[in-house]
Formats: structure tokens, sequence, C-alpha cells
């Protein structure tokens, strides 16, 4: 009988990032009278954003660690969607605390959204292909789960992103009240069906058939001898100081965009980046280690659930506030998004990847770059 393998304890000195994030958070929250003097100089702004960056990517990554443990337990598909749920809803409270207070962020939802699709499905996305088709020439992954992912994406983004541009109940790129009530409760609705579809009706879509005969060894990929309930509470005790940074860093984000000339798109740039880089990492490991289909549910699932939480969060929050939301993108970013979808679409048509189809979304988020400072 083969004996159960236990692991060392780990040290409570590995929580760093914990007590640097409430240590920073209330520096910030008592000092704001000696740090208002460097949203005049652009060197201080600069190193006031980087420190606060710095803090929030620390902490991000220790939320990761934690989710991951709980992932490896949980086992696939719940432990990846834990995962995905743990970083979006981080995001998502995020864009939402910043937009309702300070100045106006009308486009800062959008900007957000814009980047995550952005960011995953050509950034990391074409990182991890490009980096597991060099190490192992073409990786294979189930064609359904990455179908059932695209064909929420799609709908979600056009009407989330696109659509406001188009509608002529009010002026510019915006929804009418009742526009914006259906456009919420749709992206609710159409994540709730994911929800049941992953977890219940086809889990099997989001697995490789090997992936069930070792669910009962993947627990050792991750060791911890903590319990499950400790990595639960430091997820949330991670989240809350995190939530309030965001909400620092909003307004030396928006003096840095005035000062420096900017786009204004940056600001919601630099969270999607904060946010998704330690998620996204795992999912580039786990392209490296020749296991795709974890890459697929992490990056399609994290630009799903983006798009699906942050809708209703923000109408919600424009609604009670009374604050300007801005959707629709501009028509040079329609066309990008355009391009980015039916790429994806067209990669995740073969039951095989390779390196040419990450240098292809790669390329893409090199023009993504280029016309954000450049339009």
């Amino acid at each position: 009988m083969s004996e159960m393998k236990t692991h060392p304890p780990e040290p409570w000195w590995r929580e760093w990032p914990l007590a640097l994030a409430v240590v920073t958070l209330t520096l910030a929250l008592l000092g704001k009278s000696w740090s208002a003097p460097a949203l005049g100089h652009p060197a201080m702004l600069i190193a006031v954003l980087g420190s606060l960056c710095s803090v929030i990517l620390a902490a991000a990554v220790a939320i990761v660690r934690h989710a991951e443990v709980l992932a490896l337990r949980l086992g696939e598909p719940a432990g990846t969607l834990l995962l995905t749920l743990a970083i979006t809803g981080l995001e998502v409270c995020m864009v939402a605390f910043v937009m309702s207070t300070g100045v106006e962020k009308p486009t800062l939802a959008r900007d957000t959204m814009f980047a995550v699709v952005m960011l995953v499905l050509n950034g990391f996305l074409g990182l991890a292909l490009m980096l597991g088709g060099l190490r192992h020439h073409q990786q294979h992954y189930n064609l359904q789960s990455a179908n059932t992912f695209l064909v929420m994406i799609l709908p979600l983004t056009v009407l989330g992103l696109v659509l406001p541009n188009y509608t002529r109940s009010t002026a510019g790129p915006t929804l009418s009240t009742f526009q914006m009530v259906f456009l919420s409760l749709m992206s609710v609705g159409i994540y709730a069906i994911f929800l049941f579809v992953q977890n219940h009706r086809h889990r099997g879509f989001f697995m490789m058939p090997e992936e069930a005969a070792d669910a009962a060894t993947t627990a050792d990929e991750h060791p911890s001898s903590r319990s499950t309930l400790y990595h639960a509470v430091m997820l949330g005790l991670y989240g809350l100081p995190l939530v309030w940074l965001a909400k620092q860093m909003a307004t030396p984000l928006d003096s840095m965009v005035l000062k420096l000339g900017a786009p204004s798109a940056l600001g919601g740039f630099i969270m999607a980046v904060l946010v998704l880089t330690p998620e996204s990492i795992a999912a580039i490991r786990a392209a490296l280690a020749n296991r795709l289909q974890r890459s697929v549910n992490i990056l399609l699932g994290s630009v799903l659930a983006s798009i699906g939480l942050t809708i209703p969060l923000v109408i919600a929050v424009s609604l009670t506030t009374g604050r300007v939301l801005v959707l629709g993108v501009d028509a040079v970013d329609v066309l990008l998004l355009s391009l980015t979808l039916v790429t994806s679409m067209l990669t995740f048509s073969l039951p095989r990847t390779n390196v040419l189809l990450g240098c292809v979304h790669l390329l893409l988020f090199g023009a993504y770059l280029m016309l954000m400072f450049k339009p």
C-alpha cells in the first residue's frame, strides 16, 4: 500500500506580500497630504505609480499561488474556473471601485475590457502557443472547449464593445437605461449558462481524456501542507487591500496620463496587465509542460469571465451613481477587435497548435500596442 506524500509546513514569512500590501495601503491613506506634491512632478509621479503597481503585482502573484492550490485540489475544470474567478473578480472590483470614485472615468471599463481581450487573446495566448510550439512542436487540446469559449466570447464582446456605437437611443457610444439593463441581464444569463455547461452538463469538453485518470496525482504538482480553508481565507485577505490600493492608484494614474501626454487607454491597459499577468504566467507554464488544455481553460476563461462579469457590474455602478458609461470602442479598435476574434476562431478550428499560430497572435498584439500610442 502506497504511503501518502507529506509536505513540510510552509513558513509564515511566505505571506510577506500581504503585510506589504497592508503597510502600503496604510501609508497611502495616512500620507495623502505629503503624496499630493508628487502629482506635479513626473519623476515622483512615476515612482509612486511604480511602487503601487509593484505591490499590487506581488499580491496578485500570491493570490494566484493560493488559487492554484485550491484549483489542483478541486480538479478540472472546476479548479481552473476558481483560479479564473479569483483573478477576474479582483479585476472587476478594481474597475468598479476606481470608476465610482473621484473624477468621472467613462471609458475606463471599456478600455480595460478591450485591453483584456487584446492582452489575453493576442499577447499571452500568442506567447503560450509560441513557447509551447517551440518545445513540443505540435500540441493537442479539446477542440470542443475552445469552441464553447469562443461562441460565448464573440456575442458578449460585440454586443458590449461594438453595438453601443450603432444604437440610436442615445448620442455617442453609449446605451440607454433599458439597453444597459438588457445587456447586463444577457451577460449574466450567458455566463450562468456557461458555468452550468462547464461544471455539469459537458465537463468533459474542458479536459483531456488523460486528465481524468491523472486527477488523483495532480495535488502533488503544487505541494502545500496548509488546509483548503486556509488558502480560501487567504484569497479574501489579499483581495481586500488590493481593491483599496487600486483606488489609491487612480489619481496618480490620471495625472501621469495628463502630464506625459499618454493615451487615455493606457490606464485600462495597466490595470489589465497588473491583474492578468500572474494568472497568465500559470497558463504559459502549463503550455510549456505540454498541458495546453489548462492554458486554453485559463486564458479563454479569463476573457469570458472578464467581459461577462465586468459589463453587469459597471452598468450597475453607472445606473446607481448617475455616471456616464462609454462602452463602444472607436473604428480602429473595432477593426482590430474583429481581426482578433476571427484569428482566434481560425486558430482553434484545428485540433493542434504550433509555433506559427502563436507568432501571428503576437504580431496582432504588437499592432494593438502601436495603435494605442499612434492611432
